[in-house]
């Protein structure tokens, strides 16, 4: 995955040509060039035309000269007076965000901003602009098709499951004042994402932490409470003694897997203390547990709902989370949720 997200010279491209008559692979060019694989694989696209051989059979090729006429003129043919005709570069950084790094179009120029990168292009654009070039069809690769969120999108109606609050759990009204505040570290939302109905078995145990907004995401075997247990039981060996400081309390719905409200207090250190305290929220209220709502749907940006969970490595569901964690939040000041984790983390010791 390595490589600059950058756009090509037309030196770049005549050399791209002769790579690619070579044999060598999109890898090998892109670490040769110096460019992420992405800009390869686009590039390619951009120049790709149809030959005929002598023997009459059609072939495939690319054209460093289609290829550059497409870069430069795209911007300009779709209307006179765009500001970002004006710099190619920033056209490109903002293609591949999107479409390759699945970035929201404010999250791309709230990151530029963050990181101080706006002296790496020569002209900015806000958000609504970049809404507009975008719903306008400006951008050679870059669609409205790409976007996570698509504006003023009908919201379905959804079938309410019936809810009952375990009597041993307590409720939400019952919750710490400083919680709902967001400004003390260590309060947490709980929640499982399902995999595609009657054919996934394994779930996706989501934790997300109600300041920092960092996650953690956890493949389980089933939706059973004792997945669910056993989920925390694998965290607290790995936090130990700290979990208590990181995990002070944890709300959850009142699905079925968050039923054995003893099993995800107890300790496994000492079963006779508790190593955090469940809150349950009001039945059919979601929005009580907005932080996993908002963190839920980032998740869906890589696993669409009807996506088969027992295909997914442990592998993947850790870069879904590293990805989530380190994405700009606007909450954050385009900064991640990973690095508000780590100061609340130094500041434990």
């Amino acid at each position: 995955m390595g490589g600059k997200f950058d756009h090509l010279s037309m030196r770049d491209r005549i050399r791209l040509e002769t790579l690619i008559k070579a044999g060598h692979t999109v890898i090998e060019i892109a670490n040769m060039l110096g460019v992420h694989r992405s800009t390869i694989y686009r590039e390619i696209k951009r120049g790709r035309f149809v030959a005929l051989n002598t023997n009459l059979t059609e072939e495939e090729r690319y054209s460093p000269d289609i290829a550059q006429e497409k870069y430069e003129e795209n911007l300009k043919c779709k209307g006179s007076g765009l500001k970002i005709a004006n710099d190619m570069k920033l056209a490109n950084y903002i293609e591949e965000k999107i479409v390759d790094k699945k970035y929201s179009p404010a999250a791309v120029l709230g990151e530029i901003k963050a990181e101080n990168k706006e002296s790496e292009f020569s002209v900015m654009i806000c958000t609504t602009t970049l809404y507009s070039y975008i719903n306008k069809g400006i951008f050679l690769c870059l669609t409205n098709k790409d976007l996570p969120v698509k504006k003023n999108k009908k919201r379905k109606k959804k079938t309410l499951k019936r809810q009952a609050r375990t009597e041993a759990g307590e409720s939400i009204e019952n919750r710490p004042e400083e919680v709902d505040a967001r400004e003390v570290f260590g309060h947490w939302e709980m929640d499982t994402v399902k995999g595609k109905r009657g054919k996934s078995r394994n779930s996706l145990l989501v934790l997300t932490e109600r300041k920092t907004r960092n996650e953690i995401v956890n493949k389980i075997s089933d939706g059973t409470t004792a997945s669910v247990v056993n989920a925390l039981d694998m965290l607290e060996r790995k936090w130990g003694e700290q979990f208590k400081k990181v995990f002070k309390t944890i709300t959850v719905d009142n699905g079925s897997e968050f039923a054995d409200c003893t099993g995800m207090e107890r300790s496994i250190f000492d079963e006779k203390k508790h190593r955090t305290k469940i809150y349950y929220c009001h039945p059919y209220s979601s929005w009580e547990r907005g932080s996993n709502e908002v963190t839920n749907k980032l998740i869906r940006r890589h696993l669409p709902k009807g996506v088969n969970f027992d295909n997914k490595t442990e592998e993947e569901i850790a870069n879904i989370e590293n990805w989530i964690n380190t994405y700009p939040r606007k909450i954050h000041g385009w900064s991640s949720a990973e690095k508000m984790f780590k100061k609340e983390i130094e500041k434990i010791g």
